[in-house]
């Protein structure tokens, strides 16, 4: 009769600790590998192909096309093209006493012309 009277209660201790869990090996499952820092805004990389080339279609290329029109020296239509003359774009779109487009074109934005220093500044990649 006394181990009947101490059976009952190991069997439920038993059923109560059995079914609880201090394992955080559930809660892993659903992401092996978190980010501790996840970052809400990634920066992304500007390439040719997605930034810079549509800047170059509709700001450059009606006088550094293929054929050049209006004087201009050089094509700026494919990528290596825009890529080995950089610099130069960069320095002229800048520039206050020279500026590309010459006058009366409007220069380009702000932003055009971060694009495509941020361009440099990430490689130059192509896409």
């Amino acid at each position: 009769m006394k181990i009947k009277k101490l059976i009952y209660p190991i069997i439920m201790a038993l059923m109560i600790f059995g079914c609880s869990s201090s394992s955080t090996e559930d809660l892993n499952d659903q992401n092996p590998n978190p980010d501790p820092d996840p970052d809400p805004n990634p920066i992304t990389k500007v390439t040719y192909d997605a930034d810079i080339k549509s800047i170059m279609s509709s700001r450059c290329i009606g006088c550094h096309g293929n054929p050049t029109t209006q004087g201009a020296p050089f094509s700026l239509t494919t990528y290596n093209e825009v890529k080995s003359r950089v610099t130069g774009i960069i320095s002229r779109i800048k520039s206050s006493s020279n500026p590309m487009p010459p006058t009366p074109n409007s220069p380009l934005t702000p932003a055009q012309i971060e694009l495509i220093e941020q361009w440099q500044a990430d490689g130059l990649l192509e896409n």
